[in-house]
């Protein structure tokens, strides 16, 4: 019976499976903190866009006789995805300016990890003049 000389070659079975199983892990990691950081600066865009809306609302013309005004709070949601749920707010403003704030929760696309904060962003927008 002929002695088996084991090599270095049997020892490392299976080595490249475990260290390719902690490659893709890390790979993982970083695909999502990547898609992580593309859906906060979607969140932040869409807070520009909510803030943006709602103070073009609030500084058009008085409604005509008949015709519904529109509440700047609706049209800040409504320019936005569904999903965001943004807080629209008044900022204020004055004399011949309107200002609107929009906040929203970024979302978590890391699993175990749900709070990445808010975005907030204020737009101004000047009253319209009615037309004499």
């Amino acid at each position: 019976m002929p002695l088996r000389i084991r090599t270095h070659r049997e020892r490392d079975r299976g080595q490249v499976a475990l260290e390719y199983i902690g490659f893709v892990a890390i790979l993982l990691l970083v695909g999502l903190a990547a898609i992580q950081l593309g859906v906060a600066a979607y969140a932040a865009n869409q807070a520009g866009t909510a803030a943006r809306a709602a103070a073009r609302a609030a500084s058009l013309d008085k409604p005509r006789p008949g015709e519904q005004a529109l509440d700047p709070g609706i049209a800040g949601r409504a320019a936005v995805s569904d999903w965001l749920k943004p807080d629209v707010t008044s900022a204020g403003g004055g004399g011949d300016s309107v200002a609107y704030t929009a906040t929203l929760t970024i979302p978590s696309v890391i699993p175990g990890i749900s709070d990445f904060g808010t975005t907030t962003r204020t737009s101004t927008m000047p009253k319209l003049q009615p037309h004499t």
